[in-house]
Order: structure tokens, then sequence, then C-alpha cells
């Protein structure tokens, strides 16, 4: 991606950030919200009487929100999602976000280790860190406040490698070698296909743990010692892993850790697929993902069961308030934007901006984008953009 795509791309988070927040802060009302959720934190609230009815303003920050975040933004996972969440956030508060030099393109030279040397001089020191990268926590640690908070995302196994399957079919050639491109044929026999040594091969056999700076190739043969080391550095290093199947109760977490209001983790999901681009897996293929994907598969049932630990420790009640508040919130925003429940969904030649369609990976994977409109004008730009979502 050029530097033109990423000004084009940042052009579009401002958009979507303008009809985000284009009426100030939002009003939420007593039905939807409870002050008696003390674990969370929360900003001071006043009762209004607008149009009729009563509602909740905010009046006066309280605990100021936290402006420094490291993203670790992993392949397949509704990390684009995340990705645009924080880009809003910085733009709505004049923050700083680290930018690839031109010769990365638009990732910071993935699949190398992250190296500070890959960050635009222009865009340091950073704020916000989000961009696809290998871990590398020295460097970044050398590279952003010591008060960063660091978060990644991670999708269960099996959904995320029938994503890259079809996703990467015809850029991989571990999957691009498969006779008719055939999941089933790949995965009776992996090995007759996947090269470890070849470009792209990462996203073949455990892409997470690959992206968090391990050894995809590890042989899987009881060695529970790996694995524990692993999950070790990542809990030593990351204040939040979320989980993709969990997104909304994710975001509590996220929201709870960086002290921020509900509307600034509100979104709307990015680079999603059509149904037609998707594969079914059925019978014993699920298993084999996970077989073959046998790191991942460990960290993910391994922090999916800490993201449920630490929803428990805040409360099943607090959790379903904080749900509720944004769900409703959510909708309120869509109905704003584009006067119906459910945004306009577009194929990439039907989005007219052609600088900002999704990228089409493939004639045989299809990504779907917004039309939003802007201002009531019928112009439009698109939330689409990029190639790291989670469909």
């Amino acid at each position: 991606m050029s530097q033109k795509k990423i000004f084009l791309v940042l052009v579009a988070v401002s958009t979507v950030s303008l009809l985000l927040h284009r009426g100030g802060h939002l009003n939420w009302t007593m039905s939807a919200f409870s002050l008696g959720c003390s674990s969370l934190p929360l900003s001071s609230w006043r009762l209004t009487n607008a149009g009729g009815g009563f509602g909740l303003t905010m009046t006066a920050p309280g605990k100021p929100k936290h402006t420094s975040v490291a993203f670790l933004k992993t392949h397949k996972t509704a990390s684009s999602t995340v990705q645009n969440i924080l880009f809003r956030f910085a733009e709505r508060h004049n923050l700083t976000v680290a930018l690839p030099v031109p010769s990365c393109g638009h990732q910071f030279c993935y699949p190398h280790m992250f190296s500070g040397r890959f960050v635009h001089p222009n865009t340091v020191p950073p704020d916000i860190l989000t961009s696809h990268m290998r871990l590398n926590v020295g460097e970044m640690r050398r590279l952003m406040p010591n008060s960063t908070r660091y978060v990644t995302i991670l999708r269960e196994p099996a959904a995320m490698f029938e994503s890259l399957f079809s996703y990467y079919n015809q850029h991989c050639q571990s999957f691009h070698r498969v006779p008719n491109g055939s999941l089933e044929e790949f995965l009776r026999h992996p090995t007759r296909y996947y090269r470890a040594e070849e470009k792209d091969s990462m996203y073949a056999r455990n892409t997470v743990a690959f992206d968090l700076g391990g050894d995809k190739d590890h042989q899987p043969a009881g060695d529970g010692e790996y694995v524990q080391g692993f999950v070790t550095r990542i809990e030593s290093v990351f204040s939040l892993v979320m989980i993709a199947e969990h997104f909304d109760e994710s975001l509590v977490l996220l929201r709870r850790l960086l002290n921020w209001e509900p509307e600034d983790v509100l979104y709307l999901k990015l680079n999603m697929r059509t149904e037609e681009s998707r594969l079914t897996l059925h019978g014993p293929v699920p298993a084999q993902i996970r077989a073959w994907n046998w790191l991942d598969s460990a960290l993910y049932d391994h922090f999916n069961a800490t993201l449920w630990r630490q929803l428990e420790q805040m409360g099943r009640p607090c959790v379903e308030r904080e749900l509720r508040l944004m769900r409703r919130a959510q909708e309120s925003l869509v109905r704003e934007c584009f006067g119906e429940d459910t945004p306009p969904l577009r194929s990439s030649m039907q989005i007219r901006n052609k600088d900002l369609r999704p990228w089409q990976p493939s004639s045989k994977v299809a990504i779907v984008g917004y039309d939003l409109p802007v201002n009531g004008s019928g112009a439009a730009a698109t939330t689409g953009q990029g190639g790291g979502g989670g469909g």
C-alpha cells in the first residue's frame, strides 16, 4: 500500500469519526445505564431533560483517558475493526499514529521482526501503534512511552484458518499448489504442500503464534514446556488479549483498561467476505485444522479462558449492563448515520470512491464495504479498506 493509500485510509477514518461523533457526546438513557458498576471507569454524569425525555450527559471528565496504546494486529481476527477504533480515537484526540516507512508498504515490513527503523520519522514519537507487525517487545518498548498498554486479539483457530485459506489462496504457495483449491485435501496431506521456508508460509501454519514472535514450526510432541513459556511471555507483555468470537465482551474489558467512554469503542465491522466466499467446515475438518495449527489452538484456548475469568471478576451483572449500553448506543448511531437499521453493504465495484474500495485478494473472494453518506450530500466513503478483517 502506497503512502497515498495510507493517507486515503486515514481520510476514510476521519469521515467515519465525523459521522460517529458529529453530535458530540451521546445522551444515554437511564434504562440503558447504571452507575452501580463501580469496577468500571466512568466519567461524571448529570440528568438532562431534552425533547421531553430524561437522559444522562457527561459533565466533566473523571480519571483521564489512557492515550498510549500498542495493538498487535493479527491476521483474520477482526483486527481491522479494532484498528479502526484506535484510528478514530487518535483522530478525535489529536494523537500521533505510527505509520510505516514507504519501503514497508502499509505494514511494518511484515513478516520481519518489528523494528523502530520501520516507523516513518514524521510519526515519531507515536501515541498509537496499530498495523501488522511481528512482535519484537524490545523494539516496541523503545519506541512507545513507558505507560503504553499492549493489546492483541485471537480468533478460534478453525474459523481463522478457513479465512486464511480462502483469503490467501492465490498468494500463499502452500495453499496455491493444492489441487482445486481444496481445504480438505490440504488438511489430509499438509506436509505435501507446505514449505516452511517459502515466502508467505506464515499464513499456512500457526499464523497468530508467528505474529506474536513464536516458532510456527515448533514440533508439538507433548511439548507443554514450550507452550507454557510462550503463554507466560505473552502475558508479561499484553494487558489484554481480546477474543474475536466475544468481541463486545472484549471491548468492555478494553474500555475498562483504557478508561475510555462507551462511545470510544463503538464500531462497524470491516473487511467482511460474502457468504459465497466462505467454506463450510464439515466433519473432521475443524479438528484437523486445530491439530495442524496446534500452537494457535493452545494460545486461543488459554486466552479465551483468561478472558472469561476477567469478565467474571468484573461481575456478570456489570458486564451485561455494559453490553446493553454499548449495543443500544450502536443501534442509535447506525440510525443516525444511515437512516436505517443496517448499513448498506456494497461490493467493491459498487463503492463509488475507487481509491477506497476494499482490496480483493482474488476473483474467488469477494470483500464488501460500506457507502457512507456524508452531510446528506450523497457523497460516499468506505470503511472497508485494507486487508486484515476477520471475515
